[in-house]
């Protein structure tokens, strides 16, 4: 009796906690804008404190949803009890849901990056149909850190490409950590063309680093590989839709990421280079990775706000690394809508649309 009332009084104390935390972050986000500091100002402090404060309530939420299993264990089970649980329950995932919401982007970095997320092979086996995987570039090795196959999609047929990470070190080893070599983007293209003679859309899933920065991969024509997946990706004349599920980062997303449609994941992150490596350019300093990724505007709002995205994919509470299958269903309706818009444009008309979307992007005057 006694540790069921300690529960429920910890319990109560932390409700209270997050709470009074959530009127104070609605009371910030509707206070007047203060007037922007100089660029060279960065307060890196102030980032930094930014992230402490949303480790801290990742630490509580984390609390929170302990203590309600532990009053769950406790409580006798009648009718009374299970109401007032489930009443907390939704409380607390109300808490979490507005949390999430609202992270900034060193936190949404952390989710991209999380080892649970579903890669290409989960949103294969979820989504389509009578997979075949494509092996080879035809000229040195096959890559497996690029997976590219025919399938079938609500019954059509489609040409898939992604990047595949691992979920173990064996794995992330084979994989290269998701890191393409020459060859992978030469069978990139390969299955692209082969889609493009039999006149099948291709769905293009990127979670990536970047290329991989091996000396043998640049022996081969690392940066040649990628240039020319850039200007055959661009003149293909059939739908290429691509949606970043993790980590877009560098050349090495890019390569792969030249479509009529570019979709982002709620928590996934597109980037020119990675925070670490922007901090140990522009402060000598990779601790200042943090500062680094607020400044680069990695995150989808910010990307979807500069017009460098169509649209953004909601995920579930948490991120989808805690359920694969309602990530995957939240993306089908997404990928079915634009893939039947896309098939009612001729050949012609997409090569001049999709020319006409990366020609514009960036364009930005004060």
């Amino acid at each position: 009796m006694s540790k069921r009332r300690e529960a429920r009084e910890r319990l109560r104390r932390r409700r209270e906690l997050a709470k009074s935390r959530k009127l104070q972050t609605k009371i910030e986000q509707f206070a007047p804008p203060k007037p922007p500091e100089p660029r060279d100002n960065l307060n890196a402090a102030a980032v930094t404190n930014k992230n402490a404060v949303a480790r801290e309530r990742q630490s509580e939420i984390d609390a929170l949803e302990r203590d309600v299993a532990e009053l769950s264990r406790l409580a006798t089970p009648t009718a009374e009890t299970t109401v007032e649980i489930e009443r907390i329950r939704r409380e607390v995932e109300e808490l979490k849901h507005d949390f999430y919401t609202h992270l900034g982007a060193w936190q949404r970095l952390q989710l991209a990056r999380h080892p649970q997320r579903p890669y290409t092979d989960d949103y294969i086996r979820i989504l389509f149909e009578n997979f075949s995987e494509i092996h080879g570039d035809r000229n040195f090795s096959d890559d497996p850190a690029l997976i590219t196959g025919m399938a079938t999609f609500h019954g059509k047929p489609v040409m898939i490409v992604g990047n595949q990470k691992g979920r173990d070190t064996k794995q992330r080893l084979a994989r290269n950590f998701g890191q393409a070599k020459p060859e992978g983007y030469r069978k990139a293209i390969r299955a692209m063309e082969l889609a493009a003679k039999f006149r099948r859309p291709i769905l293009i899933f990127v979670d990536t680093q970047g290329a991989y920065p091996g000396v043998d991969a640049e022996e081969r024509g690392q940066a040649e590989a990628i240039a020319f997946n850039l200007r055959e990706m661009s003149r293909l004349p059939v739908p290429i839709i691509v949606t970043i599920t993790g980590e877009g980062g560098s050349g090495g997303a890019l390569a792969i990421a030249v479509g009529d449609r570019v979709y982002m994941l709620e928590n996934s992150v597109y980037s020119v280079i990675s925070p670490e490596g922007c901090a140990s350019i522009m402060w000598r300093d990779p601790s200042k990775a943090e500062v680094a990724a607020e400044a680069l505007k990695i995150t989808a709002p910010d990307l979807l706000e500069m017009k460098l995205i169509d649209e953004i994919v909601p995920e579930p509470d948490g991120g989808a690394q805690n359920d694969h299958q309602a990530a995957a269903r939240l993306l089908e309706p997404v990928l079915a809508r634009s893939l039947n818009e896309l098939s009612q444009l001729t050949p012609e008309r997409l090569v001049e649309q999709r020319y006409q979307k990366f020609r514009h992007m960036g364009q930005f005057f004060a």
